[in-house]
Parts: C-alpha cells; structure tokens; sequence
C-alpha cells in the first residue's frame, strides 16, 4: 500500500504528525509546566489514568479483530472477571491477570 503513496506526501505526514504530537505535548511540558494549575483542571486529570485502560480495551472486547468483530464468550468473561475482580479488590494488576487468564483458559477450551 506504501507504493501507491507519493514520497513528498508521505513525508510531509509524517512530519505533521510529529509536529503536532510535540505540540500537544509541548503545551503541558514546556508552557504550562513551571505553573501551578488551577484545581478544576486537577480534578479532571486525576480520571485520564483511569479511562486510558478501558478506551484501549473496550473495541478488543466488543469488536475483536480475532472474530471478525463478532462478540464472543472468552472476551466477554474476560471483562467481566477483570471488571469484577477489579472493583473487589480495587488491585489493577490483579484485575488484569484475572481477565488474563479468564480468557486463555476459555480460549483453551472452548477451542
């Protein structure tokens, strides 16, 4: 697919992209970064963490690529031993061997 793209084009995306990442990051590093932020704006950002794992996690669960997007019972038990496990515990690490081996061990045998 590479061959059908221009080489000029390809460079000047691959330069915007980084641009542009280093501006998104420069903003919180370089300008904001010596300043003491107000506390709404702490507030918020206490919850990225939080939302980052399940944004990742959610379309592998709901549209696997493995099953063609069609949801299935190993992916599906996984969350839910990881999610449940996850608010017993309030342990993410253990959250996440649970849903780890929830889904190998359904992988395994329902084949």
């Amino acid at each position: 697919m590479i061959e059908n793209i221009d080489r000029t084009t390809l460079w000047i995306v691959i330069l915007g992209l980084g641009i542009g990442s280093f501006g998104l990051r420069f903003v919180f590093t370089g300008l904001v970064g010596d300043r003491e932020m107000p506390e709404w704006l702490l507030r918020h950002l206490r919850y990225t963490a939080v939302a980052i794992l399940p944004a990742l996690v959610a379309p592998q669960v709901i549209w696997p690529a493995a099953t063609n997007g069609q949801p299935d019972l190993p992916r599906i038990s996984a969350a839910a031993a990881a999610l449940a496990i996850g608010v017993m515990t309030k342990n993410v690490l253990l959250a996440i061997i649970s849903g780890a081996i929830t889904l190998y061990t359904l992988l395994w045998l329902l084949g």
